[in-house]
């Protein structure tokens, strides 16, 4: 057990190291700063020493004032030093936390869609914010105070063996001691700051899932469910806090204890040694402000040393997020057009245990129209994530001709898509950047005029006062379903999409909404190879096929007339739904 704790031990310093490493901190500037750090230091070994001399020989004729000047000048270029290599380390810090934070949002950008179906989106933000914070106090605030005070007290140390190793003994004692309660302290230090970070990221997640759903906690009058769950992550996080507070609470008083310990020791020690003349005044205030500088440095030690342990409880983190599998978007073949047809061959496809599809055979013509119909969690939203590379099969295939679709770049594949989903996705921003989302290029404004006309968008577009530079709020919260639809249908016209993808696209509208919407989306369907989801039969009888799935198979494909005739529940539907009388 010992050797396995041992083990994982090393394993966080070293996946704390190379996270370091990973950062590219600048080696120059990090060495400059710690060197003047260490200048400043140098300079209190000089003090204790004109101290000493001072006071064993004071009288105003003995005063070398070229040595106080020179001593003036050392304290300024300490205080100049010192501030330099306060502004680099911090400079080094947020250089390395912006590095970290940049590869974070690049891995973020590209893991693919299962890993967000299993992580909560709140505790991966703050992956990005809190841990890597936490990792930049390490290097800004606590990393110099380390190497000075190691530095400060070997040399201080050094000093005093030559000025008198006995006194020097007595107090070295408080060592052993001082590491035995850091050590002991410092391993549930670990384990109470890898609880509250992991309790942070849990706070977060709960405020990013309700905040952007205000409108419907009120709807639901939902304030005080919402609040209660908020308010258990905030008493969570304040036991964590305590907890923490007693590990401080009990670290630097038990330290200065110590300390202040061994200072009266010595003090009583060398005051008896003064009195009988083996050590003179000079030496005794000299061995006090040299043990003083022992002091500081422990305190500061302790700080570093909490801190370090919860800079490793988030590099875990950290690293398990950067170490996931991503995406590679542009490996494979480029694809430039799509002339074949895409066949689905005996795919399966399941989340976890759950199987969702079965067996399932299709093919999409191109430049034809392929309707997916039926009941509600058959399947068919899962079939456009396969199809659009959310996700691959369990089993079975699919291709482009006799190209499997893997073997082109997702980048290639995505670009030949246009997708239009039940309730198309708007970013906070203006109809301008929502439209040209994407894009990669400056869009002119007769081309915006142009799209925004073929999807009926023109009109509410125009009636804004700023047009099209208008913001359309979180998730295009100022706009109607109808409008956002309607952008969206510009959005993937700009993209002018060879493949389109049409999930349920107005089956949330009103009537009117839905006359403007699938005029769009008639002039979007024109040349394209294009599937249909609908629960609305009346906007795919017209397909060239439609599929009709049920619990994950395919229970029937063909026309409208023909799955009328052979299918008994699309009957049904069509009954219901077309009011069609036999």
């Amino acid at each position: 057990m010992k050797a396995i704790k041992k083990e994982a031990k090393s394993t966080d310093w070293r996946r704390f190291i190379r996270l370091i490493k990973q950062a590219e901190p600048p080696t120059l500037l990090l060495i400059v700063a710690l060197c003047m750090s260490l200048a400043t230091t140098g300079v209190g070994f000089i003090v204790p020493l004109f101290t000493k001399k001072l006071v064993d020989g004071f009288s105003l004729e003995s005063l070398d004032y070229w040595q106080i000047v020179l001593l003036g000048v050392a304290f300024i270029a300490q205080a100049i030093a010192s501030g330099l290599s306060i502004y680099f380390l911090n400079r080094v810090g947020h250089q390395v936390v912006a590095k970290l934070r940049d590869q974070l949002w690049r891995k973020l950008l590209h893991l693919p869609i299962p890993y967000y179906d299993n992580h909560d989106t709140g505790e991966t933000l703050s992956r990005v914010t809190n841990d890597t914070a936490v990792v930049k106090d390490l290097i800004t605030e606590h990393l110099a105070n380390c190497l000075t005070g190691v530095i400060s007290i070997i040399g201080s140390v050094i000093i005093l063996l030559f000025l008198d190793w006995k006194m020097t003994v007595v107090m070295l004692i408080a060592v052993p001691v001082a590491m035995i309660i850091l050590m002991l302290l410092g391993k549930r230090m670990f384990v109470i700051s890898k609880g509250m970070q992991d309790e942070t990221a849990k706070f977060t997640a709960v405020l990013n899932q309700v905040l952007p759903e205000t409108r419907l906690v009120k709807a639901s009058n939902a304030e005080t469910i919402e609040y209660q769950r908020g308010k258990k992550g905030i008493t969570n996080l304040f036991n964590f806090g305590l907890k923490e507070a007693k590990i401080h609470a009990l670290i630097s008083p038990l330290i200065s204890f110590v300390l202040m310990s061994v200072l009266v020791a010595i003090i009583g020690y060398g005051g008896v040694r003064v009195s009988s003349g083996e050590l003179t005044a000079g030496d005794m205030v000299a061995f006090i402000l040299y043990l003083i500088q022992i002091i500081m440095p422990m305190t500061q030690l302790t700080m570093f040393f909490t801190q370090l342990q919860k800079a490793m409880g988030a590099t875990e983190r950290i690293s398990a997020l950067l170490e996931h599998e991503e995406e590679d978007i542009y490996e494979g073949q480029q694809l430039a057009t799509v002339k074949d047809p895409i066949h689905v061959k005996n795919v399966d496809f399941a989340y976890g245990e759950e199987a969702i599809l079965s067996a399932i055979n299709f093919t999409i013509a191109p430049g034809k129209v392929t309707a997916i119909v039926g009941p509600s969690g058959g399947g068919k939203t899962t079939t456009f994530s396969l199809l659009e590379r959310y996700y691959r099969p369990t089993k079975g295939i699919i291709t482009l001709g006799d190209t499997p679709i893997e073997t082109f770049s997702l980048h290639s594949w995505r670009s030949l898509i246009g997708y239009v989903a039940q309730e198309s996705a708007l970013i906070s921003g203006t109809i301008r950047e929502n439209i040209c989302y994407g894009i990669g290029r400056e869009v002119p404004d007769d081309e915006l005029h142009k799209v925004t006309k073929m999807a009926y968008a023109d009109h509410f577009i125009n009636e804004l006062p700023d047009k099209f530079e208008t913001e359309v709020g979180e998730r295009g919260i100022k706009l109607s379903g109808g409008q956002r639809q309607r952008i969206a249908i510009a959005r993937a016209l700009l993209r002018d999409p060879q493949i389109l993808m049409l999930d349920e696209a107005t089956s949330s509208l009103d009537s009117k909404s839905e006359i403007y919407v699938q005029k769009a989306l008639d002039n979007l369907m024109q040349g394209r190879t294009t599937v249909v989801i609908a629960h609305r039969l009346s906007t795919v009888v017209d397909a060239d096929q439609i599929l009709f799935v049920e619990k994950g198979h395919i229970t029937g494909s063909g026309t409208h007339e023909t799955l009328f005739k052979t299918h008994d529940m699309y009957r049904e539907f069509a009954k219901q739904q077309l009011r069609i009388k036999e």
